[in-house]
């Protein structure tokens, strides 16, 4: 059966897409949530100019991310994190950890588009971690996650130097 999209449905089409669908996909489900509408001519017509104005919205909105992805792409996030003697974490780092330290670089990032490929980090380490800024749009970032123990050395030897010099 054939309908005309009145709304965005993931994974089937935009505003004003003629799409074809299962009929009880569209009985059930499309017409009675007003998702659609059984097509015409007067019904396109009448759609045409808000499928202009949502499509242009929705490749402004696309430009967007894709300035996002390229300036998030390569980002080093640095998590301090209490450890034991053998480097395993009290606790993990989880996509919303890694999100926060992004956002806090002033990148938008939100805690759904990190993708830990292993769960959530357990371990000292550098690892690589995709972000997914939209279905076709990714970007990798590092993650160093370091102990308290390292980033007081760390802190220490930078003293050390300022007062040498």
């Amino acid at each position: 059966m054939k309908v005309l999209l009145c709304e965005d449905v993931e994974s089937l089409g935009w505003y004003g897409d003629i799409v074809t669908v299962k009929d009880g996909y569209a009985r059930n489900y499309l017409l009675p949530q007003g998702l659609a509408v059984v097509p015409s001519d007067s019904k396109v017509k009448a759609m045409a100019e808000e499928k202009a104005r949502r499509t242009e919205q929705r490749r402004l909105v696309r430009e967007q991310l894709e300035r996002a992805a390229a300036a998030v792409e390569g980002a080093v996030v640095e998590i301090i994190a209490k450890t034991n003697e053998l480097g395993h974490l009290f606790g993990s780092v989880t996509e919303h950890d890694i999100a926060e330290k992004l956002r806090a670089q002033g990148f938008e990032v939100k805690d759904a588009m990190v993708r830990l490929s292993s769960g959530h980090i357990k371990e000292l380490g550098t690892y690589d971690v995709a972000l997914k800024i939209a279905a076709d749009l990714k970007a990798q970032v590092q993650v160093r996650v370091i102990s308290e123990q390292q980033q007081e050395q760390a802190v220490e030897s930078v003293e050390e130097n300022k007062q040498e010099a």
